[in-house]
């Protein structure tokens, strides 16, 4: 008698409040404090939900179109230089990264101190790819790092940040003499 007593009590107090918070009450709120009046009927200040809207728009597709043409200028360049393979392209090397900076930055890290580009890359995008991934002794295999603690962690002996600094350096050279 108590339990069913107990449930018909929880089952009332829904009931109320439910009718005490309907939705003619809700939809009757609106901002509160000082301007409330205004604020409610300035149509300016309206703010998109979708947050693909939130991002700046500086993506389009001139620079997609700039990106690609720079790799596939920056390609034999970089195969003369022994960076990529003659069967690797910029454009299959740097897919998974951002900026074609951070992507050339890592390419001349990983060729100045003999570091598999691969796990380099995954370190520093955290996307791994189809190749073989088990030589890679990535720790923070869930997020990104920067190229300084990626080289740092693939060798440990290297003086990882002034290797960053230079290969980022470097990378900045080569998008110059393109004129990027």
């Amino acid at each position: 008698m108590n339990k069913s007593f107990l449930v018909a009590a929880m089952l009332l107090f829904g009931i109320l409040i439910s009718l005490t918070m309907g939705p003619s009450q809700v939809a009757a709120q609106g901002p509160a404090g000082s301007g409330a009046a205004q604020a409610a009927q300035d149509d300016s200040r309206s703010h998109s939900m979708n947050p693909m809207t939130w991002i700046g728009k500086d993506k389009n597709s001139a620079d997609v179109a700039n990106r690609s043409d720079a790799e596939k200028k920056l390609t034999p360049s970089l195969q003369s230089q022994g960076l990529l393979s003659a069967h690797v392209t910029a454009t299959d090397a740097c897919t998974p990264f951002v900026t074609l900076e951070g992507c050339l930055a890592a390419l001349h890290a990983s060729h100045t101190l003999g570091l598999n580009f691969v796990c380099l890359r995954a370190a520093v995008t955290d996307v791994q790819t189809g190749a073989n991934m088990s030589q890679c002794k990535v720790a923070d295999g869930d997020k990104t790092q920067t190229l300084n603690k990626a080289i740092h962690q693939l060798k440990p002996d290297a003086n990882a940040k002034q290797a960053a600094k230079d290969a980022e350096q470097q990378a900045k050279d080569d998008l110059k003499e393109l004129g990027q």
